[in-house]
């Protein structure tokens, strides 16, 4: 376990809840009954907080659909800075960790964001088809580029969840073991080169909360090393946004990872709360 300082006990409550209902089978196509039921339960849960709108692009046997809630910054004309998820999950796996976790914190960040409105403007997006392909943020990327409309920045929340304290625990790609911690209790950000001062800003403020945090800026839009393009963040490299994945590591670090024993009690609470805390208090802060 990893025990976290001045943990919000009703924040912890709420993140326990939303993954009571989000951590099911859900393949989109092979598990439809958990995977409408989870996208409706976002729906409702981002519908306290403002107009939700689908982005809806038919293709069979099913649509793509993102879910989307925008709410207004200080500078309701500033570039916005887009917050996302994806909902689905692979077959066979009822994601606690991917990507559960990573949704009941955009959950959670829509209530806070509310309440603590920063200077940009802020749009959540629920991703749809992540598992196959990063179709949803792709069809967001492309629509949005079409407009010619600016971001401020993208965020992916990509597995937000496992932490393991034990030596050992936590792996690398070739070459970044030396640079970074041998324990699997931190949270990672990894950006795109345009994105350095914010990975710098954001980490101060997550370990300021008191969450380990680490971060890693990779050029070339990560090509040169192909973990770092495994997340809904990589079409908005490749389109040019700045962008930032948020992540635990994965399989570089949770042994659960696309199995069936991806449950809630493998999940460290306290750690995700904590998480979720930093981020808050970061994007607040967001200038």
């Amino acid at each position: 376990m990893c025990p976290r300082v001045a943990v919000d006990a009703e924040l912890r409550s709420r993140l326990e809840n939303h993954l009571s209902h989000l951590v099911r089978d859900r393949d989109p196509y092979l598990a439809t009954a958990g995977y409408f039921f989870v996208r409706e339960y976002i729906r409702q849960h981002l519908s306290q907080w403002g107009s939700v709108t689908v982005q809806e692009r038919k293709q069979p046997p099913l649509p793509i659909q993102n879910l989307i809630l925008h709410l207004p910054g200080q500078r309701p004309q500033a570039a916005p800075i887009l917050v996302g998820a994806h909902y689905d999950a692979v077959l066979g796996s009822p994601g606690a960790d991917d990507n559960a976790s990573g949704v009941a914190v955009l959950l959670e960040l829509a209530r806070w964001l509310t309440q603590h409105p920063p200077v940009h403007p802020v749009i959540l997006v629920a991703f749809d088809l992540e598992e196959y392909g990063l179709q949803g943020s792709s069809a967001f990327v492309e629509e949005w580029r079409s407009h010619q409309r600016p971001l401020r920045l993208m965020l992916s929340l990509e597995m937000l969840g496992y932490c393991d304290r034990t030596p050992g625990s936590q792996r690398y790609p070739p070459g970044l073991a030396r640079f970074y911690p041998n324990r699997g209790d931190f949270i990672a950000l990894v950006g795109n080169l345009t994105t350095l001062p914010d990975l710098i800003r954001l980490s101060r403020h997550i370990n300021r909360s008191g969450t380990s945090c680490q971060w890693l800026p990779v050029p070339l839009r990560g090509r040169g090393v192909p973990d770092t393009r495994r997340s809904d963040h990589v079409p908005f490299w490749d389109a040019g946004y700045r962008a930032i994945m948020v992540t635990d590591t994965a399989n570089l670090r949770n042994p659960h990872y696309h199995q069936d024993s991806d449950r809630l009690p493998t999940l460290d609470l306290d750690f995700l709360t904590g998480v979720c805390q930093g981020l808050s208090v970061g994007l607040s802060a967001l200038s």
